[in-house]
């Protein structure tokens, strides 16, 4: 920013131009959720170097009212503001050696909407433009809840419960659930005999055969 103050000399007034540059970046909407915490970003840049008089001040205004306060003050240290609802909750993130301005809010809630502007102070550059960043606070939905450990748990057990069920439906064939009837008679064919019970045509070819061998043995008697 330019910054123009008149001189006058004996042969009349000129004008000489002071570049004092003071340029701040903010960003002019930021969304968050209740009980978390929101970094609101600022960064600057100054013509003139750091020293330890610059000065890093937020303020907010909240949507219910005009009024304007001061949360925030740094000058080589940090000051958040000791009362009103951001007490406790506003924590320095920011290095003035690399630009940055930047604080975090913690435990969010829905009053916390507003409107808040970050202003740098770096003597002689004093003059700057007037970002304001606007804070949306709302609920987290539904939709967000899944998270990484349901996400596993829903790719382990699907498949599970889709084999279970396969092993049923293949059980209840070889119980004759769903099998189609078959002849009687005591030799089938391997898929046949896989297929039914073994405790049915089995048992009466063991039975057959044990009076077969009992009559074997009476007759040789």
């Amino acid at each position: 920013m330019l910054l123009t103050r008149g001189v006058c000399k004996s042969g009349g007034c000129v004008s000489v131009c002071n570049a004092l540059s003071l340029e701040i970046k903010a960003s002019s909407k930021v969304r968050a959720f209740i009980g978390e915490q929101v970094s609101l970003k600022c960064s600057f840049t100054s013509s003139s170097p750091i020293t330890e008089s610059l000065t890093v001040d937020w303020t907010y205004r909240p949507l219910t009212s005009g009024h304007m306060e001061t949360i925030f003050h740094y000058q080589s240290v940090a000051y958040p503001t000791t009362v009103g609802k951001f007490k406790d909750r506003i924590s320095w993130i920011g290095n003035v050696a690399k630009g940055d301005a930047s604080i975090a809010i913690q435990s969010l809630v829905m009053s916390d909407n507003g409107t808040f502007i970050c202003s740098v102070k770096n003597p002689p550059d004093v003059y700057h433009n007037i970002p304001q960043t606007v804070l949306i606070v709302t609920e987290r939905g539904l939709s967000f809840q899944l998270t990484s450990a349901m996400l596993l748990s829903i790719l382990v057990f699907l498949p599970s419960i889709v084999v279970v069920i396969l092993l049923l439906v293949r059980m209840g064939r070889k119980f004759g659930v769903l099998k189609e009837k078959k002849k009687p008679g005591c030799k089938k064919s391997s898929i046949e005999v896989s297929d039914e019970p073994e405790h049915t045509e089995t048992d009466h070819c063991l039975g057959r055969l044990r009076v077969w061998c009992w009559k074997c043995v009476v007759s040789e008697s």
